[in-house]
């Protein structure tokens, strides 16, 4: 705030004018810049809901892959089998008889263990069901969820852009009216320290590098005859208690 006896330039105060309005455009930029973050996050997000649910279904064809292995390796045995009984129908050599009847009982044997085996399997099948389910609903959850956070993304950029587009018109209207090297000048600042390039001068201390003035830089600013920058780190200055 300027105190009385003490004049602001009027080109140090367009120049504070156009600050704020760099200060705007520097901040809709790092929201223009987040944008594609966050849409990645988003995609992230449904990716990987999609790859639980893939996994879930990958799992249970695998279960009934190894099902079917298990059914038509007892369907082989059971095969050797019919093939046994019809050998032993044939046959009129004991020892024949009783190997046969060996193999056939060391094949049932193998079959019921097959079958157990396929047991667990069908358990494990019933099992993966709901965690399929599961997956799918929250497949499809996560996937209209992002599907609406990717409209107000959009909707949000559109925005931005539209508030720049304000911004810069109304600051290079603003930017028009200042002389050339002092907007030059100004701009040089502004990028290198750190957006601020018009500062207030208070209680004799420059607020951009927080040194006490020297005395004769502290009655130009309050004068406010001429742009006065600070002798240590060169901001421009303008009178504020």
């Amino acid at each position: 705030m300027t105190s009385h006896g003490e004049a602001m330039l009027p080109a140090v105060k367009q120049l504070l004018v156009v600050q704020d309005r760099d200060r705007k455009l520097r901040q809709l930029k790092l929201e223009l810049k987040r944008a594609p973050l966050e849409r990645k996050d988003m995609e992230s997000r449904t990716a990987g809901t999609t790859s639980a649910l893939d996994a879930a279904k990958l799992k249970a064809k695998e279960i009934e892959v190894k099902r079917k292995e298990l059914e038509n390796e007892a369907g082989t045995r059971r095969e050797r089998i019919n093939k046994y009984q019809g050998q032993k129908l044939e046959t009129r050599k004991n020892d024949e008889y009783q190997a046969i009847s060996h193999a056939i009982d060391s094949l049932e044997k193998e079959i019921s263990a097959l079958e157990d085996q396929q047991l667990e399997l069908m358990d494990a099948a019933e099992k993966q069901k709901p965690i399929i389910a599961t997956a799918e609903k929250e497949a499809v959850a996560t996937k209209a969820q992002v599907e609406r956070q990717f409209a107000d993304l959009d909707a949000k950029v559109k925005a931005i852009d539209a508030q720049m587009q304000e911004v810069q018109a109304e600051r290079a209207k603003l930017a028009a009216e200042i002389e050339e090297d002092l907007l030059d000048t100004y701009q040089r600042l502004f990028d290198t320290k750190d957006a601020q390039a018009v500062v207030g001068l208070t209680n004799e201390i420059c607020q951009g590098c927080h040194v006490k003035s020297q005395t004769h830089v502290i009655h130009a600013v309050k004068a406010g005859k001429a742009v006065t920058t600070c002798l240590y780190c060169g901001r421009i200055l303008y009178p504020e208690n």
